[in-house]
Parts: structure tokens; sequence; C-alpha cells
């Protein structure tokens, strides 16, 4: 049930490329190294006629140093602003032009600029997406105008209590760690942060041996190899030859779990937005699937323990769940209510609950079969699509350093027993726990109940 090495030594004499796996169907996933260090993987998927591509950059918003707070995010816009060869529009009108999609995606370890469109379009997409990634101009007057763009993302996403209740969240888990810091910065920060600030950030890390180009659908994986080769030759010409970057579980340790808190923002909202937990696990700890069992049980459907005793039997809350955010060195696990400000101790209460009932009294066979099901099915609906085939390319290389392939996955899950489940809980149990709420609270709101 092991998966797949992914190696990351120097390829001298052109491209490494090795046959990673075959998954049935004339699915074959392929990975090279390019001389500068760029790594390509791609599954092609013959009968396809759509292609998901994507270039990752192995940096997220926990690599900002003081002064570049909010830079990975501003650079996401900033990179669809224009290049040396394109402006705004030209990047826009070439995937509209064709019924094409393209979007980005800034996280906490890694950055995503990816399209979706037709097999025959992929040479444009290469061309467009490699050169936003390697030919930013960041000019000054767009740099001005995307910060006030940013400014409103922030402020729109402040409006919303959920996202504020998950995003203080990590902050309380994780402290000063960097991983507790937002992804978007702060509008403080993103006023302060000046154009050299994100241009010495994006001159250090979009590097091409920083950089992973993922692909799949109808594809050939000589051709794309050939292809973001030539893009990246035709951006900075002769590459020296350089080592991928080290991946960051080989390079750091883990991140240090704080003491448990309680955090109140007071709003004039008409629900009380809870969320409930502690620190979890990182993406590469063995438990994960473990962890994702946990969850499908705890908070993960309508079948769920949440969702059957705080909505379905007391009629406490619309929306409850629960969740798990994993990282290289670090993670955490969460409880969230949406609920009548009068009833929020109650239902923090039985959500803290139901996590002790887990830990304490297990599960059943029922149960843990209903979890790995739910799991084993959405596994394998998800891969259904190019894009998240396409996006379990970057993560096998960028965060596991390995490639598991569908049957590997499978087998983790149906290999979890209800005894690990409950092992876990009672882990996650024992730790400090931290609770946010935002609401028509006062901010010395008592939620000491749940943190003992």
């Amino acid at each position: 049930m092991t998966g797949i090495p992914l190696p990351l030594g120097p390829a001298t004499d052109g491209p490494r490329t090795t046959t990673v796996e075959d998954e049935g169907g004339g699915a074959v996933v392929r990975r090279s190294v390019l001389p500068s260090g760029a790594r390509v993987l791609t599954e092609s998927m013959p009968g396809q006629r759509s292609v998901s591509f994507g270039c990752w950059v192995g940096v997220g918003s926990r690599d900002e140093t003081r002064g570049q707070h909010g830079s990975t995010h501003f650079l996401e816009h900033l990179l669809f602003k224009g290049t040396s060869r394109r402006d705004a529009m030209d990047i826009a009108t070439a995937f509209d032009a064709v019924g094409g999609e393209a979007n980005a995606a800034t996280g906490k370890e890694h950055t995503t600029y990816y399209a979706r469109i037709l097999d025959e379009d992929l040479p444009m997409a290469i061309d467009v997406v490699t050169d936003m990634v390697t030919s930013a101009v960041l000019d000054p007057e767009d740099f001005d105008s995307e910060r006030e763009v940013i400014l409103e993302e922030l402020a729109m996403n402040d409006d919303d209590p959920a996202d504020v209740a998950h995003e203080r969240f990590a902050e309380v888990v994780l402290g000063d760690h960097p991983l507790g810091r937002p992804i978007g910065g702060t509008p403080e920060a993103i006023r302060g942060v000046g154009r050299d600030d994100v241009w010495a950030h994006y001159r250090q890390h979009y590097e091409p041996r920083h950089l992973v180009f993922t692909a799949a659908g109808g594809l050939e994986h000589e051709d794309v190899c050939a292809r973001v080769q030539a893009e990246l030759e035709r951006a900075a010409g002769a590459l020296p030859s350089a080592a991928p970057a080290e991946r960051r579980a080989a390079v750091q340790g883990p991140v240090p779990g704080g003491a448990g808190r309680s955090l109140v923002v007071s709003r004039p909202t008409e629900q009380a937005h809870l969320v409930l937990g502690c620190t979890g696990v990182t993406a590469t700890d063995g438990r994960r699937f473990t962890l994702s069992v946990l969850n499908a049980v705890l908070g993960g459907g309508m079948s769920s323990r949440l969702f059957q005793e705080v909505r379905e039997k007391r009629g406490l809350a619309y929306s409850v769940y629960s969740f798990n955010a994993n990282y290289s060195d670090g993670g955490y696990v969460g409880l969230y209510a949406g609920c009548s400000p009068a009833k929020a101790d109650q239902v923090a209460e039985l959500m803290l609950a139901e996590l002790v009932r887990l830990a304490d009294d297990g599960l059943d066979a029922e149960e843990l079969r209903r979890g790995i099901g739910q799991l084993a099915g959405g596994l394998c609906l998800g891969l259904e699509d190019s894009g998240s085939r396409m996006s379990r390319l970057g993560k096998a290389e960028l965060v596991h350093g390995e490639f598991t392939g569908l049957d590997t996955a499978l087998a983790r899950l149906r290999a979890v027993t209800a005894r690990d489940v409950q092992a876990l809980a009672a882990d996650l149990v024992s730790r400090p726990r931290s609770i946010v709420a935002v609401g028509p609270f006062d901010t010395d709101h008592d939620f000491s109940k749940v943190l003992s």
C-alpha cells in the first residue's frame, strides 16, 4: 500500500523521464525532471477532448518575510496583468476566444496557475501560463490599481462572518507561526507593501527549480515537456542546470502546538458562527487517512454525528460540520456550526461532546463502513474530472513526495480500523482546544466549558 516515490535528483543530459503508474484504461502517469530543475507530470486520459494544465510554485503565504505579507496573493493577481509579450487583455482573450478557463489560487504553502482548455488548445495554454509565471512585469500602475482590488476582496471576505471565524481559528490554533497568518494579508499589510517588496518575492521564488507543471487529459507527455522547455528558454534563454527545490518536509521541523484559547469577534449578526478545535496532523502523517475517516464519521455528511445530533435531533443549526487542514509540518482539526447566539454555548458543548464520545466509546462497524464508503466514492468520482487529476499530480510532487494511485489510496482508506479512529480521536481530545465565536457577543463571553 505504499505510494511511488518521486526523487528530486537533477537531470543533466536532457529530461529524466519515468513512467510513474499505469492506472488502467490507458491512463498513464509520467514524470520528467528537466535540466533546469523544473518538473513536468502528466496523466494521459485517452478519449478526453479537454486538458487541465497547471503551473505550481512551491511558495505560499507562510514564506513571506516581514514587509512582504500578502505578497504571494498579490502576485496571483499581478501575473494576470501582463508580461513583456502580453497585456492583461491579451491574457484574458487568449482563453475566452477558445471557450477555455484560466484562474489561480494562493495557499499557505504553494500557489497554482491553471487552465482548462480543449486538447487542441494546450500549446496556447502552456505558452500563456508559462509566460505569466516567468515574465511578469509588475507594472507600477497595475500594482497600485490591483492593490485597491485586493483591498475590496479582503473587505468582501471580512463581511462574511463564517470566513472570519475560519480565518481567526487558524490564527488562534497556530499562534504566531506563519501558517497562522491570513493568506491574503491584512488591509494594513496590503496598504504598506511596496512594488519592490513584491518584485523581490517574485524573483526569489519563481525560478525554474521551484516550478512544477502538471497536466491531465488528452495529451502526449513528450509534447508537454518539449513545449514547457521551449517556453522556459524563451523567457530566460539558456538555463543553467539545477536540482529541483527541496520539499518542505525535508527542511523544517514541526509546528509547535500552542495553548488553547478563546477568541470572540463581536459582530451584529443574526447568527453565531462557532469554530472549535485543536492542532491536527501533517500532510505526510500516516494517520491522515484515519483522520479522513474520523472527519467523515464526525461531521462529513448528513449521516454524520454532528449533523444528526445538532441539526436533525435538536434543530439547533442549519450548517454544522467538521473539517481539517494539513500542511507539511502542522495542521488543525475544527468543528463548525452556525446557530442562534442564544444557543451558542449549548451547541459548542454538543460539538465537543460528540468528539469526546468518539474518543471514549469508539464507533461501530456500520459507521466505519459508511465513512470509508463515503470517502472512497468521493475519491473515485472526483477523479472523473481532469482538473482533479491535474491537482493530484501537483500535490504529489510538492507535498507528499510520492504518487498515490487510486488503488493504493483506496487500500489505505480500507485499512483504517475502528480502533485507529478511536485512538486518533482520543489524541485530539487530549490536546489544548481553542474556540472562535463571531456574532453579537461581548468580547469577554465565557466559553471556558469547552476548553477545559
